[in-house]
């Protein structure tokens, strides 16, 4: 299994300017499922930030 780079909800609100609660109802909305998890939060692929961004726009 190759290593992915994995960022967290709130790291891509940070990114984006936004609040959490509005990139976790993005990632509903695209049906993003997370690659991973670390303890409790859940981890995703980096390439997804692009796909937030424009349904936030």
């Amino acid at each position: 299994m190759t290593e992915q780079a994995t960022i967290t909800v709130g790291v891509i609100a940070k990114e984006l300017g936004v609040s959490d609660a509005k990139v976790k109802k993005a990632i509903e909305a695209l049906k993003i499922e997370p690659v991973g998890k670390r303890g409790v939060c859940k981890l995703y692929a980096t390439d997804i930030v692009e796909a937030i961004k424009k349904t936030l726009a």
